[in-house]
């Protein structure tokens, strides 16, 4: 932390010191750009370029929380072959877990910290997670991630560190949620719901499916 507050400037410390609760972050994320850029950013990008995408803004949100005293957490929510999976950024109050998160989708964002477990929280986002053809798509989800266990690489100011958070995210223990009867029954999400979900969306950072091969399912 002490390296990343060295290269700030004035006018960037100031925003920084504004974010003084998880859902002034949140506004944070929210009012940035969707980012369609082919790599992911570390959180000096993020704060001067006010644009992130999914990873960009979890990791972004983590370090922000670490500033105010929370462990810089990161979990995986994982989707079937035919979504993207999506980051949050963790939080804990009184024993109950919250999140934080930027997405195209409006239903993928922020949650209050009134979630008993992490199973709890991951499945707040059960009916909101889906695709543009409006198949609900999350499957599990990851053990957290403690940014912190990989300061070395200096995840806070070098892009280039993203690829290794990445590849430890893959590397963390899964939690499966749904059986293969459980997915065969699944309904697609109304239309109604699914436009409210896409609101400002920006088209070109949403996954495109590929034709169906087979269930499209991974790991159920």
């Amino acid at each position: 932390m002490k390296t990343f507050e060295q290269e700030l400037k004035s006018s960037e410390r100031r925003l920084l010191e504004r974010l003084t609760s998880p859902a002034r972050i949140q506004d944070f994320l929210d009012e940035c750009a969707y980012s369609t850029d082919a790599i992911n950013h570390c959180p000096l990008y993020v704060l001067r370029r006010r644009a992130a995408n999914c990873f960009d803004g979890a990791v972004f949100a983590a370090a922000a929380l670490r500033r105010l005293g929370y462990p810089s957490l990161i979990l995986d929510m994982l989707a079937n072959r035919r979504d993207d999976d999506h980051i949050l950024a963790l939080y804990k109050r009184e024993g109950h877990w919250g999140a934080l998160a930027k997405s195209n989708f409006t239903g993928l964002r922020f949650r209050e910290p009134v979630y008993r477990t992490l199973r709890e929280l991951v499945m707040s986002y059960f009916e909101q997670y889906y695709n543009t053809e409006r198949e609900k798509t999350l499957r599990g989800y990851t053990q957290p991630l403690n940014l912190k266990t990989l300061d070395r690489i200096s995840w806070l100011t070098e892009d280039t560190s993203m690829d290794q958070i990445e590849d430890r995210l893959v590397r963390m223990p899964q939690v499966k949620l749904l059986t293969r009867s459980m997915i065969s029954r699944l309904s697609p999400l109304d239309e109604r719901t699914c436009r409210a979900g896409l609101l400002g969306a920006n088209k070109a950072g949403l996954h495109k499916p590929q034709h169906k091969t087979g269930s499209g399912d991974r790991g159920s």
